[in-house]
C-alpha cells in the first residue's frame, strides 16, 4: 500500500513547512527517509531538517531524475532495496519550473506509476506557483490526495490507470533515416547515428551513450518486431533526438523502469536507454512503438 499525496506549494516557507512535517513524521515512525528534489530546494531542505542526521538521504534530482525515467531503476528501487522489507517515506519533485512540455509529460507518465513500485509514503510537491496551470492541473489526474495550505483532500479527478501514453510530435521532414531488419544491419545504423552524432556537435561520451542506446533498442526490434523498423535523427537545440519505431506494442507500462532478473533474457535495452539518455519518452498503441532519446547538445 502507497500513500502518494501531491502537495500544492507557493513559496519556500509554504515548501518547507508541508515537506518537513512529512520527513519528521516518517523518522518519528522508524522509517527511513528519501528526499529526492531538485537544486533549488535541496540546501533549505537539509539546513531545514539537519538536526536529523543521516536519517533522510538527500539526491538532487536535476541529475538523478533528469531524465524521468531514469528515477524509478536509479534511485527508488535502489534506496528499497537498502532497506528491505520496510515501509519507506520518498519526497520526490520530478517536476519543475524550465522542463519542457514533452519533459512534463514524462514527469506525470513517471507519476502514474510510483504507486506500483514503493511500498510506503511518496509525497510530490508541486510548485503552483510557477508551474503553467495545465501542469498543475494534471498533477491531479496522477495523485489521490492534494494537500493544499496544509490541509488533504481526496481528490475525485484521480485516475488510477493515467498512463500519459500520448502522441509524440512529429519526426521532422528534414529528419535523417535508417531502416533496419536483422542483426546484418545494426552495424551501418551504429554508423549512421555515429556520423549525424558528430555532424550535430555531440559530445565524444554522449555521442557513444546515444549509439550504444541505439543499437540496443534496433536489437529489441529485430527480436520482437519481424518487420524491423526505421531511426530517425535531426537536431532540435539544444538537443539532438534520435527515435526509433517498430511495429511492435510495449504492454508493460513498467517496461525500461524495472531491471530484469540476472538469469532473464533481455529486457535490458530500454532500461539501458534510460539510464544513458537525457530524456526517453515512448509512445506506444497495437501495431506500432516509438521511443525518442534526447541527448543534450554540448553549448
Amino acid at each position: 500500500m502507497t500513500d502518494h499525496p501531491a502537495m500544492l506549494y507557493r513559496d519556500v516557507e509554504d515548501y518547507l513547512r508541508g515537506v518537513t512535517a512529512f520527513a519528521r513524521a516518517a523518522v518519528a515512525a522508524g522509517e527511513p527517509v528519501l528526499a529526492a528534489v531538485p537544486d533549488k530546494n535541496l540546501a533549505a531542505l537539509q539546513d531545514a531538517l539537519s538536526d536529523l542526521g543521516d536519517a533522510v538521504r538527500y539526491v538532487d534530482m536535476t541529475v538523478a531524475g533528469r531524465n524521468p525515467g531514469r528515477i524509478i531503476p536509479g534511485t527508488l528501487l535502489p534506496f528499497a532495496a537498502a532497506h528491505p522489507g520496510r515501509r519507506i517515506a520518498v519526497i520526490q519533485e520530478a517536476l519543475w519550473s524550465g522542463r519542457s512540455p514533452i519533459e512534463q509529460t514524462a514527469c506525470m507518465q513517471h507519476d502514474a506509476l510510483v504507486s506500483s513500485v514503493v511500498t510506503g509514503a511518496v509525497l510530490c510537491p508541486y510548485d503552483s506557483a510557477a508551474l503553467p496551470a495545465a501542469w498543475v492541473r494534471d498533477t491531479y489526474r496522477t495523485h489521490p490526495v492534494v494537500i493544499m495550505d496544509g490541509e488533504s483532500r481526496a481528490n475525485e479527478l484521480y485516475t488510477p490507470a493515467a498512463r500519459f501514453d500520448v502522441p509524440l510530435p512529429p519526426v521532422p521532414d528534414t529528419a535523417a533515416t535508417i531502416a533496419f531488419t536483422t542483426v546484418a544491419d545494426l552495424a551501418a545504423v551504429r554508423g549512421f547515428t555515429s556520423r549525424f552524432a558528430g555532424r550535430a556537435g555531440l559530445s565524444e561520451i554522449s555521442a557513444e551513450d546515444l549509439i550504444v542506446a541505439v543499437n540496443e533498442l534496433a536489437e529489441n526490434t529485430i527480436v520482437h518486431s519481424p518487420a524491423g523498423g526505421v531511426v530517425a535523427i535531426w537536431a532540435e537545440p539544444p538537443v539532438l533526438v534520435c527515435q526509433v519505431d517498430d511495429r511492435g506494442f510495449v504492454a508493460d507500462p513498467l517496461a525500461g523502469r524495472i531491471p530484469p532478473s540476472a538469469t532473464s533474457e533481455g529486457g535490458r535495452g530500454l532500461l539501458l536507454a534510460n539510464q544513458l539518455c537525457d530524456l526517453v519518452r515512448i509512445y506506444t498503441r497495437p501495431g506500432g512503438t516509438s521511443i525518442r532519446l534526447h541527448m543534450e547538445l554540448a553549448d
